[in-house]
């Protein structure tokens, strides 16, 4: 795995660590005494942009939390090819399947943005999850609810063609990270043809070619590499 950074002085990364973990929402339900514990147990790591976090074949012996930042999680093939699974940003965790079974892991990461993590070893969140039942059943539903996705997902590919998934995506970009413009919905995260293409199991050029025709269709425009959906309905209807 690739060497990261990390902060020196332990007095100051505890309360910082604190201070970052009040902010996650997946631990709101924890008291001050076993929040600060977590906090002298867990790593807080710096993480350059396209630096990667972790590899197929790395050891499931952690979890990550992101305090800033954004980190991809992808499968990528020999030859290079990569499906992305998901993007996940400030607040989230990712690896999470390593507490159900601790195997190695199966996809990479890769921090897309300079980012800020914190790695929580498993065998301590494992005793938190024992412990604590709300944090149990908040933690069963992130995993539930991102089963769910990856099932739409594999539906995605396997059933809609080019133009689907792509209207498909904008609209969950446009629902997870749109901003409210005169002429309809911005995406307000920068995402390039080739990572749309990564994301709905396509080529740069395909998607390039299906942009361009949802432009001429009226139903966005481009703003260098952001996307401003102007017409919802008609949007939800190419899907």
């Amino acid at each position: 795995m690739a060497v990261v950074k990390k902060s020196q002085d332990s007095n100051t990364d505890e309360k910082r660590v604190l201070w970052l973990l009040r902010k996650v929402p997946l631990l709101e339900g924890l008291g001050p005494e076993r929040l600060a514990q977590l906090a002298s147990e867990v790593e807080l790591r710096e993480i350059p942009r396209r630096q990667v976090i972790y590899l197929p074949g790395d050891p499931g012996d952690s979890v990550y939390i992101i305090n800033g930042g954004r980190v991809k999680c992808s499968k990528v093939t020999r030859d290079g090819k990569e499906l992305t699974l998901a993007y996940r940003g400030a607040g989230e965790l990712f690896g999470e399947l390593a507490v159900l079974d601790g195997l190695p892991r199966e996809e990479m990461a890769e921090a897309m943005k300079n980012a800020m993590i914190t790695v929580v070893p498993r065998e301590i969140l494992e005793a938190l999850l024992l412990e604590d039942a709300s944090l149990c059943l908040r933690f069963s539903q992130i995993v539930g609810r991102r089963r769910r996705q990856l099932e739409t997902k594999i539906e995605h590919l396997v059933f809609r063609d080019v133009q689907a998934k792509l209207a498909a995506l904008l609209l969950e970009l446009g629902d997870d990270y749109g901003q409210e413009v005169q002429d309809g919905i911005q995406i307000g995260v920068k995402i390039t043809h080739q990572e749309m293409a990564n994301l709905i199991g396509s080529t740069r050029e395909t998607i390039s070619l299906t942009l361009a025709q949802f432009k001429k269709r009226g139903l966005l425009d481009m703003r260098g590499r952001s996307v401003v959906l102007v017409d919802l309905e008609g949007m939800r209807a190419a899907t």
